[in-house]
């Protein structure tokens, strides 16, 4: 358990290391800074450090495979703006995605990034987290559609010219629709 606890805290660090270095790069440093502090808390922490992997898949993926669901997630994915699943509504007739504000978009997008290399180390690429995406969206997970499509020719883009820029300037276009 004590393995667990440190491989747990080590890879959350690493996470967050890699998301301020994306969040920087994309220019979002605070957002980044800040980002999932709630993976501290202990209904998350203590559920990941049970579940914990060895530090090369997301325990809450096994806490779903054993037990159906993640008490962590739920707790995560509602105090995380920067999660689609929080841009969610109508459960009860017919689930619907809402558009996700800007700013979280880009903190998702420094989280994938983040996620990928703190996962993948020395291998991760940039061609690699497009592909991922692209295989993402193909079981349609329940995201809006101009969010999907951003984030599509975000990753597109980056994979393309073998490196991140700067998003910020994009935000007017996202916000009156140009990825519908």
């Amino acid at each position: 358990m004590i393995r667990n606890f440190f491989g747990h805290l080590f890879t959350v660090l690493r996470h967050k290391h890699y998301v301020f270095k994306y969040g920087c790069k994309l220019g979002i440093p605070l957002r980044a800074l800040i980002h999932d502090m709630s993976k501290f808390s202990p209904v998350e922490f203590f559920e990941s450090v049970k579940y914990y992997q060895g530090g090369k898949s997301s325990p809450i993926n096994a806490a779903k495979a054993d037990k159906g669901h993640s008490l962590a997630w739920q707790h995560h994915k509602g105090r995380n703006t920067h999660h689609y699943e929080h841009w969610t509504d109508r459960y009860d007739d017919g689930t619907v995605a809402i558009k996700m504000p800007f700013k979280c978009v880009v903190e998702m997008i420094a989280d994938y990034l983040g996620a990928a290399h703190a996962y993948h180390g020395r291998k991760f690429t940039l061609q690699m987290e497009y592909e991922w995406w692209k295989n993402k969206i193909e079981t349609k997970p329940m995201i809006h559609v101009e969010t999907r499509n951003f984030v599509t020719a975000v990753f597109s883009t980056f994979a393309k010219n073998g490196k991140i820029d700067r998003i910020t300037n994009l935000k007017h276009l996202y916000e009156h629709g140009a990825f519908r």
